[in-house]
């Protein structure tokens, strides 16, 4: 096991960002497929009555709790990055994760309150998003780190493997199966990112303490307003990748397999618009970027407010706005690589990640709760769409005085 890790040392002097984001991706993929296996069963559990009589709120927490934990871990994960760097927090975080996924396969099937205590401990594979970006945005110079963190935040895509496989390997294969196969993922990658991970050359190291850096972060104005952003941009991703299908199937009969397979379809073109959104901040203005992708989503949800049918114009709405969405993920985290001092990136990516998490977590529990009291979604939505044209509003003012007046980062 020596002379193997001492190979992967070698090459990893050899210093290829190419690699480390390959393998970084490939992890923040298999944590994101962990973290979101309890998304496609909530409609199947509620369906089938094995858990007894769930309501839209029970499944909507059932959900959402996993969002909440990894939204909230990864400010304490982004400052650890900072200071242990990625080499030794990603092998870490994702041996971690294999506990609460073993927990839930042998003891918590059966139970709709194991089921939340495995959840809750589930959220960990969520707080790679923060271990990752800082890891990869160290590897890269300032005019390529947009599209490298944005090509790392295409690791979301475990949620589309999560949704296209789970409720399949479940009818087919046994219930513990999608859990025992997610479990094994994790221990290759742990091994594998132990053996082939490397932190950059030059890794800037925090001498203070996490308070102290937290305390900084803090009064940065990029956390704030970038947090804004991404509560809205990949907080609204989150909310619906882990609750279309729940909509789907309740707003417009469709089968639990027809609504996974759609919520698929609405992550894959989150994820492959995130690399360009990041591309297109490297070569354009970040706020008019971020402008455009709040426009859109504005429209979007105000159309999809209206109840469309699931064909050409419902379909469309919703595509729209994953564009929009994923885009605008990655373009907030070109905003954050071109405004931050990169011993800070790690803090403040703990921050805004925990934003965008949070971003996630209320939605699904509003809309099941309006759902139970009105039998409809459409206050919901149109909520969303209020929402992303404030953000618009907040990205043509403050956000743009941010990159137009840089010096005020420092102060």
């Amino acid at each position: 096991m020596n002379a193997l890790e001492g190979r992967f040392a070698d090459r990893g002097a050899e210093r290829s960002p190419e690699l480390m984001l390959a393998v970084a991706t490939i992890g923040f993929a298999v944590n994101f497929w962990a973290w979101a296996l309890l998304s496609p069963l909530g409609p199947k559990y509620r369906d089938s009555g094995e858990l007894g009589a769930l309501t839209e709120s029970d499944v909507a927490l059932l959900v959402a709790v996993p969002v909440i934990v990894g939204s909230l871990g990864r400010i304490v994960m982004g400052a650890l990055t900072d200071r242990f760097g990625g080499r030794v927090m990603f092998p870490a975080v994702s041996a971690a994760t294999i506990v609460p996924v073993l927990f839930i396969a042998f003891f918590a099937l059966d139970s709709y309150s194991l089921l939340l205590v495995g959840g809750f401990f589930l959220g960990l594979g969520g707080t790679t998003f923060a271990v990752g970006v800082p890891f990869v945005n160290a590897w890269f110079p300032p005019e390529r780190r947009g599209l490298a963190t944005g090509i790392f935040g295409a690791g979301m895509v475990g949620t589309a493997i999560s949704a296209l496989t789970t409720v399949a390997i479940w009818d087919n294969l046994g219930r513990r199966t999608p859990f025992l196969l997610a479990a094994a993922a994790l221990a290759i990658y742990a091994v594998v990112a132990w053996l082939v991970l490397r932190d950059a050359p030059g890794r800037q190291v925090p001498t203070t303490s996490m308070l102290t850096r937290m305390r900084a972060t803090v009064r940065l104005p990029v956390t704030w307003q970038a947090g804004a952003l991404y509560a809205v941009a990949f907080g609204g991703y989150v909310a619906f990748s882990v609750y279309l299908p729940a909509y789907l199937k309740t707003a417009h009969d469709l089968t639990a397999a027809d609504a996974s397979n759609r919520m698929a379809g609405f992550v894959a073109v989150a994820v492959v618009m995130r690399p360009l959104g990041g591309w297109l901040c490297d070569r354009f203005s970040t706020v008019w970027v971020l402008a455009g992708c709040f426009a859109l989503v504005t429209i979007c949800a105000a159309v999809a407010a209206t109840n469309p049918p699931m064909d050409v114009r419902g379909t469309t709405a919703f595509l729209l706005m994953a564009a929009a969405l994923g885009a605008g993920s990655g373009a907030t985290f070109a905003l954050i690589a071109q405004a931050t001092d990169p011993a800070q990136v790690g803090s403040v990516t703990g921050l805004v990640g925990a934003a965008g998490g949070l971003g996630g977590f209320a939605p699904p529990l509003l809309m099941g709760y309006i759902y139970g009291r009105t039998e409809s979604y459409a206050i919901g939505l149109w909520l969303l769409a209020v929402t992303a044209a404030l953000t618009l509003v907040l990205t043509l003012t403050s956000v743009r005085h941010l990159i137009d007046d840089p010096q005020e980062e420092t102060a």
